[in-house]
């Protein structure tokens, strides 16, 4: 329907509408770029390290509170953040966090003698401060991203 049709209050609420919109395109956008990135294996361009892709599938996306970490348990299956974030509304929380226990030694690394009496002298790949880093960056992208997917439509 042509604008010219409308009543100015039900073109303030069109827009208000529309806006509402993008805004939750950009959240989602941005969450999602999040959680691929921080994903992204060092081969291809990021910064997590892949042996067997346990580490990958841990993490978690939650909007009812961080996810924790599962002391214990060694295999991990994808989970579906995907959904999580298409459900997600704008003013909710979307909480991604690694399950598996090593998770913070790979990303800050560890040196010293862990609880179970194993020594380590490793480097962390900070995977998850360089997002963070960049969360500003992620948010500007999402936004010509779905600037351009509205524009188009």
């Amino acid at each position: 329907m042509a604008t010219e049709n409308l009543s100015f209050a039900a073109q303030v609420s069109q827009w208000a509408k529309a806006e509402t919109e993008r805004e939750e395109a950009v959240f989602r956008t941005a969450a999602q770029e999040v959680a691929n990135e921080v994903r992204r294996p060092v081969a291809e361009g990021g910064r997590m390290p892949l042996k067997t892709g346990n580490l990958r599938r841990s993490l978690m996306a939650s909007t009812a509170d961080m996810p924790t970490i599962q002391e214990g348990k060694t295999e991990f299956q994808d989970s579906a953040i995907e959904l999580v974030i298409a459900d997600a509304h704008l003013g909710d929380t979307i909480f991604l966090g690694f399950q598996a226990a090593y998770a913070a030694r790979m990303n800050y690394g560890f040196v010293g003698t862990d609880s179970l009496g194993r020594t380590y002298n490793q480097t962390g790949f900070g995977f998850v401060d360089a997002v963070a880093q960049r969360w500003q960056q992620i948010v500007t992208q999402a936004e010509a991203t779905v600037r351009n997917r509205f524009d188009q439509a």
